[in-house]
């Protein structure tokens, strides 16, 4: 079910992978008072089943639109998450160091879309789960970056132009896993609906050893919430 527009309220499009983060943040954005779309994009992830559960999780937020984009293959070369060749690392030590799951400037890519979308349709703001405490080393998921695309929207679109730029909002930048599980258990959240795995067993269950399977455990763990998978 699809919920109507407001236009009396801020309108947010939330980059909903189909992960617990982004699944957060979108129920964040409507406790908030925002009406809330999404945006999803399938770019040959090796866990392509978290579209599908970003569709599930769209359906069960009654988002206003939610749009799934197919981006070109081979658009992200030489990650574990995109070449097959590729190994996605398990049971990796615990540092900042960049693992081979980081995607080429993918959330780059991700917001400048999802800037055009908004900007476009005439959208107040854009909400992303990116998390800097409990994350696998990705640079695009840090404060200097969220705050670098702020100033490039600032500058480079004719909405910031105009004084009436698209916001960008990282509530979850500064959380921990167990805080943010906590926050999803408060807001209501389903988890069995959230995906996590990087590379899923051929009969679907999720690895439970890279680096986001290790996290999502722990935080659940910590938060003394059951995990679903």
């Amino acid at each position: 079910m699809t919920a109507p527009p407001s236009a009396s309220r801020p309108r947010a499009l939330v980059l909903l992978s189909g992960g617990l983060d982004s699944a957060v943040c979108a129920l964040l954005a409507r406790r908030r008072g925002r009406g809330v779309s999404a945006l999803t994009f399938a770019y040959g992830q090796r866990h392509a089943v978290e579209v599908e559960r970003a569709r599930a999780l769209g359906g069960a937020l009654a988002v206003e639109e939610h749009l799934v984009l197919d981006l070109p293959a081979g658009l992200f070369p030489g990650s574990a998450l995109t070449d097959p060749a590729v190994a996605v690392p398990r049971r990796r030590p615990p540092d900042r160091s960049i693992p081979a799951t980081y995607v080429p400037a993918r959330n780059l890519v991700f917001l400048s879309m999802a800037a055009a979308v908004a900007e476009g349709r005439g959208m107040d703001e854009i909400w992303i789960g990116v998390n800097a405490v409990d994350y696998s080393g990705y640079p695009d998921c840090r404060a200097g970056f969220i705050e670098a695309f702020r100033a490039v929207l600032e500058r480079g679109t004719k909405a910031g132009a105009e004084g009436r730029v698209v916001r960008v909002e990282a509530p979850l930048l500064d959380q921990d896993k167990r805080q943010i599980v906590l926050l999803g258990r408060d807001l209501g959240l389903d988890f069995a609906l959230t995906w996590s795995c990087y590379d899923p067993a051929p009969d679907g269950r999720p690895c439970g050893f890279c680096d986001s399977c290790r996290l999502r455990r722990k935080g659940f763990a910590e938060a003394g919430v059951e995990c679903p998978d």
